[in-house]
């Protein structure tokens, strides 16, 4: 079954990771599902001190530690449980009924990717519980996620404001296309005025792609607004954004070589650091 999945991880923005989940279970009439997965700094690794330390002082301090480990493995996991049922309640409390959750140990893009078939929408934070205060830095787990998985990701900031304005960064690929598709097709977004943004030179071909964008999307029941703009993507993204009080915004993830990311820099992880505002991240 099709699932809404967030992620939590205990950090200040799992609050409104579970009320942007809650509002997008809502929206699409979707199970919620909450995870949270133990990483391997979490859980016993087993310690090797051969040579360290004499024979019978080692045997000693050995058993001590792995006691401290099995503790620590114990007390990681009940927090982790009252999380998830904070989360239910949180959830609840939003009117989503019946959410569930699951916990699992190991990395959080290997588990993500055995939910995968799961995962109708993944909601997580820009920034998990080593982040909170890493200034523009995105979370150590996000981008690989993000690269890794073909699911629509909703990566949300530290507050939750409900969505009244999206806008849909256009540029005529096959990814963005798909994306004016998704959202017309979504009940998502479903009543909330859309806006179409294409960043490029002025031209017949760029207007004929914009306007197609439009008539899907007013095919659909949608308020459209189309907009064609010159000047740096993200740019233009941030300033369009301020201009028109958007909410959230839709674009294509990751849609170029790595060799050429690595020379130009990438739009979408630009536009994770310096949008406050969520961002639903296609493939």
């Amino acid at each position: 079954m099709s699932q809404v999945i967030a992620c939590i991880d205990g950090s200040r923005i799992t609050l409104a990771v579970c009320d942007y989940a809650a509002w997008a279970s809502r929206q699409m009439n979707a199970p919620l599902d909450f995870l949270h997965v133990l990483g391997r700094s979490e859980y016993p690794i087993p310690a090797n001190l051969s040579g360290n330390i004499g024979l019978g002082s080692r045997e000693t301090l050995l058993q001590e530690l792995a006691e401290l480990d099995e503790k620590r493995s114990r007390v990681a996991l009940e927090q982790g449980r009252l999380m998830l049922d904070a989360a239910k309640a949180r959830a609840v409390a939003d009117g989503v009924p019946n959410p569930t959750s699951r916990q699992r140990h190991g990395e959080l893009v290997d588990t993500l990717l055995e939910f995968q078939s799961d995962i109708r929408l993944l909601v997580m934070g820009r920034q998990g519980e080593q982040g909170d205060s890493a200034g523009e830095h995105i979370g150590s787990h996000l981008e690989n996620v993000v690269r890794t998985l073909h699911r629509p990701i909703l990566v949300i900031p530290a507050d939750y404001s409900e969505p009244q304005r999206i806008l849909v960064a256009f540029d005529g690929s096959a990814t963005t296309r798909k994306a004016v598709e998704m959202v017309a097709a979504s009940p998502l977004f479903s009543g909330l005025p859309c806006h179409v943004v294409m960043v490029g030179a002025d031209k017949p071909e760029a207007r004929e792609q914009l306007e197609w964008a439009r008539a899907t999307l007013a095919a659909a029941g949608f308020e459209v607004t189309a907009s064609l703009r010159a000047g740096q993507v993200e740019d233009v993204l941030c300033a369009y954004r301020n201009e028109h009080a958007i909410d959230l915004i839709v674009m294509g993830a990751y849609g170029h070589s790595k060799i050429r990311e690595f020379l130009v820099g990438s739009t979408t992880t630009k536009l994770i650091r310096q949008v406050r505002i969520p961002l639903l991240l296609l493939r």
